[in-house]
């Protein structure tokens, strides 16, 4: 399988502290990976540099074979990289399909019909109810399902999921799971960072560890959930000699 997102020994430093040090990982196309750790992990860091809201102190990132590190947040949205935000911020005064149709407007490069890739994303997340309502007046887990829609409207190759399950119930994290999965069959990459582990568990095909910054564990999901190091650093329990 191709990769369609690799990170060469990638470091990003803030006043000499190492927020991530020498990570390396590859995502490969047409996979849901997860990216997980305790906080304070660099997990959302890792997001930040692959969407060039920060610059590496070192190493490279490449996005479909092509170097993306250095370039301007539009250049990277434009080759096919969406972010839905762990908090949203919508336009609260204008419609949810306003702002879903933002996301069609200024996404991946390319002929698109602004109208009916809205309305999909409206489709796909549930929101068609929804649409003609101000943004502001949508509950938290609605929210949620407007900025993944949002990053859905942008046709990304690659979307990049920043806690979309965080702070709601079982049910609607099953519901915002099978969105996600509806987003792969769909041909669309997923990297998504989450803290609600049966989520992950259920939804990926690849899980990476972070911890401190480094990245200490990866593999299939039973395999991590498995690892000393990983149960450590989420424990705090020491590892066995």
């Amino acid at each position: 399988m191709s990769e369609i997102l690799r990170l060469d020994h990638l470091s990003k430093h803030f006043s000499g502290v190492a927020a991530t040090s020498d990570v390396s990982l590859a995502v490969p196309e047409g996979s849901i990976c997860s990216l997980i750790g305790p906080n304070g992990a660099g997990k959302s860091t890792i997001f930040n540099l692959v969407t060039g809201y920060l610059q590496p102190s070192g190493g490279t990132i490449s996005f479909r074979d092509r170097r993306i590190d250095g370039l301007a947040t539009t250049r990277i949205a434009r080759s096919g990289v969406a972010r839905a935000f762990q908090i949203a911020r919508p336009f609260p005064e204008i419609s949810v399909r306003e702002n879903v149709r933002i996301g069609a407007l200024f996404g991946r490069d390319g002929e698109r019909d602004v109208a009916a890739v809205t309305e999909g994303a409206l489709e796909l997340t549930g929101l068609v109810e929804f649409a003609v309502r101000p943004a502001g007046e949508l509950t938290v887990g609605y929210l949620r399902r407007l900025e993944l829609a949002r990053a859905i409207a942008a046709r990304p190759f690659l979307l990049l999921a920043d806690e979309p399950c965080a702070g709601l119930n079982p049910a609607e994290t099953e519901e915002v799971v099978g969105m996600l999965r509806e987003v792969r069959r769909r041909g669309v990459t997923v990297l998504l960072v989450e803290h609600d582990m049966t989520a992950v568990m259920s939804v990926s095909d690849h899980v990476f560890v972070l911890d401190a910054g480094v990245l200490i564990a990866e593999g299939p999901p039973e395999s991590v959930a498995a690892d000393a190091k990983v149960i450590a650093a989420y424990l705090g329990t020491p590892e066995p000699p």
